[in-house]
């Protein structure tokens, strides 16, 4: 989890910690230059509570932590302005800022997003996804459109998947997985119950399976072969929309057909062209030559 969240969650801070953690936030370009004198006087705490704030968020010391803060205040400086998820536009604002927030706000997501995930962990999922003979994504709401826009992407490179969850034939699916397939799982909270379930029973089975998040502490993580986490500031029900999570998963799917793709570049252009000619010029195309 970035520095930045760890700041707003707060999560297993004390009410002095706090403190400490909504100063630096709330004054992130002078931080760099203060001590941690300076610190624990503005808010009133202690040296020894400055330097229990840095361990708690991963830093051996204040300097460390300093560095840190510094690199996240060049951020907020120099990259778009930083929109809520979950309200990223007022009622009162006109058409031309509500599209900068919006641009902002998918900017922000995907700067975020690819700062959380490993390349490593990709490029096995790729390779995870490359190898199995059948891939079965599970996916519900907003999370089934990006599921459909990465089967549509896969054709392209003749590998076909199947959204488990459609008609409501997620259990007969999870059923016929085999070790040999493959199963995708996106959600954004990680805490569907049937998920769990069927995740479990690949365990059981020997099904390699990935699961897609934006909730780190997820229960499902530790039971799939690959969990790609991307945390955001978005809340369960209270937001206008699903914007900046799924920009997040958007990414993440593009990203790993793109590491696919590019595994077998030459070939996949080469029949990209061939295909290309038989739906533009041959039998399938809309005005094929006549004979």
């Amino acid at each position: 989890m970035l520095l930045i969240d760890k700041l707003r969650l707060q999560d297993g801070l004390t009410d002095t910690e706090k403190r400490i953690a909504d100063y630096i936030l709330q004054n992130l370009t002078d931080i760099p230059s203060l001590n941690v004198e300076k610190i624990a006087k503005h808010t009133y705490t202690s040296h020894s509570s400055v330097i229990r704030l840095a361990k708690k968020m991963g830093y051996d010391g204040f300097k460390n932590f300093r560095l840190g803060i510094a690199e996240m205040a060049h951020n907020q400086m120099f990259h778009p302005r930083f929109v809520d998820a979950n309200f990223p536009f007022a009622s009162t604002d006109p058409p031309t800022d509500i599209l900068k927030k919006m641009a902002d706000l998918t900017i922000n997501t995907i700067h975020k997003t690819h700062a959380q995930i490993d390349s490593v962990e990709m490029e096995q999922t790729a390779q995870l996804i490359e190898q199995a003979q059948r891939v079965f994504l599970f996916a519900l709401g907003d999370s089934q459109i990006r599921a459909r826009s990465f089967q549509n992407k896969l054709v392209k490179i003749n590998k076909y998947l199947i959204v488990a969850d459609e008609y409501g034939d997620d259990a007969w699916n999870a059923a016929n997985l085999c070790p040999n397939d493959c199963a995708i799982f996106i959600t954004y909270r990680g805490k569907n119950a049937q998920y769990q379930k069927i995740l479990k029973l690949m365990a059981e089975v020997g099904v390699p399976s990935i699961v897609i998040t934006g909730n780190p502490k997820a229960k499902i993580n530790k039971l799939a072969t690959h969990a790609i986490v991307a945390s955001h500031d978005e809340l369960d029900f209270l937001k206008v929309g699903t914007f900046s999570s799924q920009v997040a998963f958007e990414y993440i799917l593009d990203a790993l057909f793109a590491i696919m793709y590019a595994k077998e570049y030459q070939k996949n252009i080469v029949e990209l062209r061939r295909k290309q000619e038989i739906l533009e010029l041959g039998i399938l195309s809309e005005y094929p030559r006549e004979e």
